[in-house]
């Protein structure tokens, strides 16, 4: 199984649309042998799409890219929680102080669910404007990619985001991932309130200048009624008026304690915890409906290359019988075994030599068509031995090099038959070497022996 056949949907379409952004920016890539194999995988457009891209992915590096960069998501959101747990610790220490002063109860519920507050407004209002991600999204974004410190990761994050926008998915997975930073910030100050009430004395008092205590009775009440309901204590009307001053009764500490427990719980960690399993929820429903637009020029350019016209239709009526090609050397369409084929040899070089039984022709590759027929026909039946004749009087150029390195990914073994130099000729040594040189850069197994044994049973 390939590494590729274990990404998930969502991995699988980033990778894709990672793919279209980077021809889009950097023009098409040379993608003879992807279009090849995605026909061969065969499958509706989209399928072939996505296993083209996939096949890209993995030669140019993408995939690899796109590993890293999930390394450094998960890194930038161990950094997120930790700095969530931190900064929750320090909202508690602050609210309570070190118990050497009475703790002022509205600064105390301003120190810890002000800033949670805002934030919750400013995303409620992102999100009814449209808006697709908070500050603290973008800033996880970011830090994913310069943890991932890769440069063919350059596309992967505008490839999420533009993947996610075009389905409504962005807002929920961001939002789950806020909301969460939230949940860790806001569950921490709340452990940490219930250990400095446990472990310290505080007082507790309300202060004013333009206010009377009625006022802070109404509000105190209000605030207090929802935590009410879910079981918390609250102070009394007298004991809230008499905490004007800080009081020495046990019984006015623990209620006012409770009603700072509920109050943090019901308006800060409850409403965190609500939105992030709502966002959640919408994710995963989402994440499992993604799929490619079609409509989108880099994919509509890719149609005719891996759906043609006919395959589209459908076959109307039986073809009627091809005649052979008028080639010396037609390849006989054998699937299976070991198969000989030779490229750009000299017509004054006899060929095929004498092939053992079961050994198969597939002539002599001259042109572009002959090439891309048979490296269609080995990708949908590799064979299992092929050896490839080459002339080593010929200069290893790059092209013919680059077709080895196909004809070798579509077989099970390859070996390189350099030839020998017809009757009265010599090879010339300084190109021979090149051969040799090329071929062992590529790590593909060479011989200027016929290899006709290994062909016919598979060793020497």
């Amino acid at each position: 199984m390939s590494r590729l056949d274990t990404l998930s949907h969502l991995d699988r379409l980033w990778l894709t649309e990672a793919i279209r952004l980077r021809e889009e920016h950097a023009g098409p890539l040379e993608d003879a042998e992807a279009n090849r194999r995605a026909n061969a995988a065969g499958g509706d457009l989209p399928q072939r799409i996505q296993a083209r891209a996939l096949w890209l992915a993995e030669r140019d590096g993408q995939y690899p890219a796109l590993q890293r960069w999930r390394q450094g998501a998960r890194l930038a959101g161990l950094l997120l929680a930790a700095l969530a747990i931190i900064s929750g610790t320090g909202l508690a220490l602050a609210a309570l102080g070190d118990g050497q002063r009475p703790v002022n109860l509205f600064w105390a519920l301003g120190s810890l669910l002000g800033l949670h507050l805002l934030t919750l407004l400013g995303w409620a209002l992102s999100f009814g404007l449209g808006g697709s991600a908070s500050l603290l999204g973008r800033l996880w974004l970011w830090a994913s990619g310069k943890l991932a410190r890769d440069a063919r990761a350059a596309h992967l994050a505008p490839a999420l985001l533009l993947l996610l926008q075009r389905h409504g998915l962005t807002r929920w997975g961001l939002g789950a991932l806020v909301h969460g930073a939230w949940l860790l910030a806001l569950g921490s100050a709340l452990v940490m309130l219930l250990l400095l009430l446990s472990t310290r004395r505080y007082g507790f008092v309300w202060e004013t200048t333009l206010l009377d205590s009625d006022t802070f009775v109404v509000l105190t009440q209000a605030l207090g009624a929802l935590p009410g309901l879910l079981g918390f204590s609250l102070p009394d009307i007298e004991t809230i008026r008499a905490s004007s001053s800080a009081l020495a009764d046990d019984g006015a500490r623990q209620a006012w304690s409770g009603w700072l427990l509920g109050v943090t719980f019901t308006y800060g960690l409850l409403p965190r915890l609500l939105l992030g399993l709502l966002c959640l929820g919408r994710w995963l429903h989402g994440r499992a409906r993604l799929a490619l637009d079609l409509g989108l020029p880099g994919y509509n350019l890719l149609r005719e290359r891996l759906q043609p016209p006919s395959e589209r239709l459908g076959v109307c009526d039986a073809a009627a019988d091809a005649p052979m090609e008028p080639t010396p050397h037609a390849f006989n369409g054998r699937s299976e075994g070991a198969l000989l084929v030779a490229i750009e040899l000299d017509d004054r070089r006899p060929w095929p030599p004498a092939l053992p039984k079961g050994v198969g022709d597939a002539g002599v590759l001259d042109s572009r068509e002959q090439r891309q027929r048979l490296l269609g026909q080995l990708s949908r039946f590799p064979a299992e031995r092929l050896a490839v004749a080459c002339d080593p009087r010929r200069s290893p150029d790059r092209g013919t090099l680059a077709l080895i390195g196909e004809l070798a990914r579509s077989a099970g073994e390859i070996r390189i038959w350099l030839l020998p130099a017809p009757p009265g000729e010599a090879l010339d040594s300084h190109r021979l070497e090149d051969w040799q040189q090329a071929l062992a850069r590529l790590g593909l197994p060479f011989s200027q022996g016929a290899p006709m044994n290994w062909l016919e049973s598979g060793h020497d």
